[in-house]
């Protein structure tokens, strides 16, 4: 198994992930990436649906911190007005 990789950019702006890289981390066509570009440094993050149980980890802290900070549910729809009001 390679660790290292070369590819180019087409005039189109596309770059080809070589295969060996594709098969290993299980990339399909139709993959979705968080594109990162910073100096000379270009990262490819794939972008995964969560599952049910990390939507209800999420869920759960945020209700927690929300507890913590003293805040109500109308606070919430109060906010969700005031947000919508400036649209």
């Amino acid at each position: 198994m390679k660790t290292l990789a070369t590819t180019r950019l087409s005039s189109k702006g596309q770059v080809v992930i070589p295969e060996d890289v594709r098969r290993r981390l299980g990339l399909a066509p139709g993959t979705q990436f968080v594109v990162v570009g910073r100096d000379d440094v270009v990262i490819l993050k794939t972008i995964t649906r969560p599952t049910m149980g990390d939507f209800d980890a999420l869920i759960r802290t945020a209700r927690r911190q929300a507890k913590t900070a003293g805040l109500r549910r109308s606070d919430i729809a109060d906010a969700i007005v005031t947000a919508r009001r400036k649209k």
